[in-house]
């Protein structure tokens, strides 16, 4: 079953065409990886996904993303509300340095989601900037499930983290899916392939020119017999 539905997606920053006809079916419950080179639009197709693209001033979105049915675009859809439903976890960890671990929005119910709550139980009165980077990402998925949304969009969670804590954080994916929809972008392959369900390639013609979706299918399928050239060409290192 379909969580979200992107039908005839264009993406504008301005005057500038930055993603081109994006059309995909993202399942519930289940994780779905966007991999392709910098600059194709993988981020900013996230970002439209729960209403972040339409904060930068003069960008705009055409077609239909629809949430259980609903387009999220809708003349009386509340972005706000759309946000709260649909959580983002950036590439960056930031977890406020001045805020203790544990706040209001913090409870111990959303840490122990996390993975996160026997690593800091202990140390609830200090500031979150005081843990390692693996730490302060789960911290900052923590505080993503503490309102209970029902997708979570997470863009390159583990760039900056080591393979211990980029461990973690995939098996803390893993764990997720049985209760949210998690759409996350890689520009790890091998991970894409760890921890996807289905993944989407998306690749441009060259710089300029708009980003475009290549190819949409089963992570398996994506990886070991994708149906277009262009995606083998990448996934195989060809690309370019």
């Amino acid at each position: 079953m379909s969580k979200l539905e992107l039908n005839d997606v264009d993406i504008f920053y301005g005057d500038f065409h930055a993603v081109q006809n994006v059309n995909m079916q993202i399942p519930a419950q289940a994780v779905t990886a966007f991999i392709g080179p910098s600059g194709c639009g993988k981020s900013t197709v996230l970002r439209t996904l729960n209403r972040m693209h339409e904060v930068i001033p003069g960008a705009s979105v055409k077609g239909e993303i629809l949430l259980d049915g609903t387009n999220i675009y809708g003349p009386k859809v509340d972005p706000v509300s759309v946000r709260n439903t649909i959580g983002m976890v950036f590439q960056k960890a930031n977890p406020f340095p001045t805020m203790s671990i544990e706040d209001k929005e913090v409870a111990e119910q959303s840490l122990r989601g996390a993975n996160l709550w026997d690593e800091v139980k202990d140390r609830l009165d200090k500031p979150g900037g005081g843990l390692s980077g693996g730490q302060q990402q789960r911290l900052c998925i923590a505080r993503a499930i503490a309102v209970e949304p029902e997708v979570l969009l997470m863009d390159e969670p583990c760039s900056a983290l080591d393979p211990i804590s980029t461990l973690a954080v995939e098996d803390l994916i893993h764990e997720l899916k049985e209760n949210f929809t998690i759409v996350i972008v890689t520009h790890n392959m091998q991970q894409a392939a760890r921890v996807s369900d289905k993944t989407g390639f998306f690749s441009l013609e060259a710089t300029g020119k708009p980003g475009h979706l290549v190819e949409f299918d089963e992570t398996t399928r994506i990886f070991e017999n994708p149906s277009q050239k262009e995606t083998e060409d990448y996934i195989s290192g060809r690309f370019g």
